[in-house]
């Protein structure tokens, strides 16, 4: 018999911040309640949340159904060989935490993608990327409970059809696999560093000062460069990047850089990636409210909640911001977080 929660205050449990109540909630800490979970969801027609850290969740106010948060925990090296090893992890381990582990045990290959809130479990549905490095790069294979044919399967990189902050998980086949442990492919070489960042890079040669830089200074870099301009949720509320850095082909871009040249981009395989922050800030939005959210002030990719916000609010606020950014530039912006339901 499960022991289930009812109207469940997930207030705390979404980065957001925003007031939300759960029909029923549990915390699932084995494989074997996780079955049984989604036995009793699917016998009793009932949707199903699979809950990590709720930092790219936008939630409603009343969530029907079941909310599930997964706990279950543990690290382990699985095999190794030379300089290169394999690392299993749990999807209820924190993300920032395992990185963190992963670096006192001199396993590198995570560094770029430090202080990125969430749960391990919840970070390849995403294909969570930061400072040149995306999930994709370092996954090996990932464990999930098919919820169709109730089996775990190890579903290789290729199988999880990762691409820019998407994947299987998130929008080919939603819901129907639920992970519960992700495999790294890492390394103990110090020398495979991706500095492709200018920002970075100096960053890194500031904090080396003149010695070779290491995944240290990568890491301890990528840090500095969060916290100076991304808000912290546990003071205000926000989920990070909050739309993708749209893409547009060579004639798009040339077009765009010969109207407003001082445009932001990347060439990105056969076309250009815009930073959607720089379309956003010249579009005036920088530090604006409306009620009670807003655009954060030091990053225009940032929509944050300022006390009491609700998720008509950020709706609202995001419609207006890609509308504005359409009519001057022609670019239509993607959101990055799940609305759920």
């Amino acid at each position: 018999m499960l022991k289930l929660q009812k109207n469940y205050s997930l207030n705390d449990l979404n980065t957001f911040g925003f007031d939300a109540l759960a029909e029923s909630f549990i915390e699932i800490d084995s494989r074997d309640l996780l079955v049984e979970v989604v036995e009793y969801c699917q016998s009793n027609n009932l949707p199903l949340l699979i809950l990590g850290g709720g930092s790219n969740l936008i939630l409603s106010d009343q969530i029907s159904g079941l909310v599930a948060r997964m706990l279950n925990k543990g690290i382990e090296i699985i095999s190794q060989q030379g300089d290169q090893l394999q690392l299993k992890v749990a999807a209820g381990e924190g993300w920032h935490d395992t990185v963190v582990y992963a670096m006192s045990q001199g396993y590198f290959g995570l560094e770029n993608l430090a202080l990125i809130p969430g749960t391990v479990g919840a970070a390849p549905m995403q294909n969570i990327g930061a400072y040149g490095v995306e999930l994709k790069d370092r996954v090996a294979w990932v464990e999930v409970l098919d919820t169709q044919t109730h089996q775990f399967l190890s579903l290789s990189s290729l199988d999880c059809q990762f691409s820019y902050r998407d994947s299987l998980f998130k929008s080919v086949e939603p819901g129907r696999y639920i992970i519960t442990d992700v495999v790294f492919n890492l390394t103990r070489d110090a020398t495979q560093l991706n500095l492709e960042y200018l920002a970075l890079k100096d960053t890194c040669e500031a904090l080396a000062k003149g010695s070779s830089i290491t995944p240290y200074h990568v890491f301890d870099a990528v840090c500095q460069l969060r916290r100076q301009k991304l808000p912290d949720p546990a003071i205000i509320g926000n989920v990070g990047s909050f739309f993708k850095n749209p893409r547009v082909s060579v004639v798009e871009y040339e077009r765009l850089k010969a109207e407003f040249p001082a445009l932001v981009g990347f060439a990105d395989g056969e076309g250009y990636k815009l930073a959607a922050g720089w379309l956003i800030e010249a579009c005036g939005w920088k530090g604006k409210q409306l009620g009670a959210v807003g655009v954060y002030e030091k990053q225009a990719l940032v929509l944050v909640n300022h006390g009491k916000g609700d998720r008509r609010q950020i709706e609202t606020l995001a419609e207006q911001i890609r509308e504005s950014v359409q009519q001057r530039f022609g670019v239509l912006l993607e959101v990055e977080p799940r609305f759920y339901p």
